[in-house]
């Protein structure tokens, strides 16, 4: 089985993740919940950030990791969501390349560690579920309806 696959239900959290981005009006993207946190729109980047870095600088090679998006350069709804895509559908042809029995191959970090691929996807795939989940409660902070799956 190709990770693509085995992996499918991501296409579903990404959608939820878009849907909630949605939620919020332009002038909300520079919100910032509490003093010290990231911006409604630099989070979105992060969550696309942490996809390239991961999947697309230590496993696939195709970038420099540790990339960052700054929300000065991507200010708006249909950039962050440019960027997310971006990333998605290099995510999907990567997954292609693998089949379960690469989740153990391990790929070196920057700094030297080598992990696991399996490690690599679920670390992915839980950050983007928790920052969406976090995108979910700022719109109840906000007085407005959040993420309900």
């Amino acid at each position: 089985m190709i990770l693509n696959e085995m992996f499918s239900h991501w296409e579903q959290v990404r959608a939820d993740l878009i849907k909630t981005l949605d939620s919020f009006a332009p002038s909300e993207l520079l919100y910032v919940p509490f003093e010290g946190a990231w911006s409604v729109g630099q989070i979105g980047l992060h969550i696309a950030d942490c996809e390239d870095n991961w999947l697309h600088g230590v496993v696939g090679g195709e970038i420099e990791p540790w990339i960052f998006y700054d929300i000065a350069d991507y200010p708006t709804h249909e950039e962050i969501k440019k960027i997310l895509e971006k990333a998605r559908e290099r995510t999907v042809k990567l997954l292609n390349q693998f089949t379960h029995e690469d989740l153990d191959r391990r790929f070196e970090l920057p700094e030297g560690q080598a992990l696991p691929l399996s490690w690599i996807i679920w670390h992915v795939l839980e950050h983007e579920i928790h920052h969406r989940g976090e995108l979910s409660l700022i719109l109840g902070t906000l007085g407005r309806e959040g993420l309900d799956v």
